[in-house]
């Protein structure tokens, strides 16, 4: 497998990902245990980034990832996991808000590291954009979180 070079994080990435969002739903009926023996391959093919975000499930995503990091805890400092905030969904409905403000930001990184079951988030996202929330809010307090490399995705 072909690898990138993160030079902020020094850490060779995989030039394919695997996202994740479809194994805890948006694609029809998910199988955990499929789930899990599919990003167990993924690994063994040499793909060593996972990406996920806090909604995805209403959090069973980063669970499934937690289970499979926990398995693989000899090799964490290899696998780069990769987690957005900033869509917020009320538990068995589709309609969502946006959410950038420091206190959700903190609030949801804390949830995703606790669901992960680990003590850092490699590359942290905002998945979209709170128009409500000054953008220096929120990058004042990405600066300050339990994450290797923080990533703002474009704005208009």
């Amino acid at each position: 497998m072909q690898t990138r070079l993160l030079q902020q994080m020094n850490q060779p990435v995989s030039a394919i990902g695997l996202g994740c969002m479809g194994m805890s739903e948006f694609y029809g009926d998910s199988d955990d245990s499929q789930s899990l023996a599919l990003l167990d391959k993924a690994l063994d093919l040499g793909i060593n980034f996972f990406d996920s975000a806090d909604n995805y499930g209403f959090g069973h995503n980063e669970t499934l990832l937690g289970q499979f990091i926990a398995a693989h805890k000899a090799q964490r400092e290899q696998i780069v996991i990769a987690t957005k905030f900033g869509i917020v969904r009320a538990k068995g409905q589709y309609e969502r808000r946006l959410d950038n403000s420091p206190d959700y930001i903190k609030q949801a990184c804390h949830n995703s590291l606790q669901r992960l079951g680990t003590d850092y988030i490699d590359l942290y996202y905002c998945h979209r954009r709170d128009h409500n929330t000054p953008i220096e809010d929120m990058m004042q307090t990405l600066s300050a979180g339990a994450y290797g490399l923080m990533v703002v995705m474009p704005f208009n």
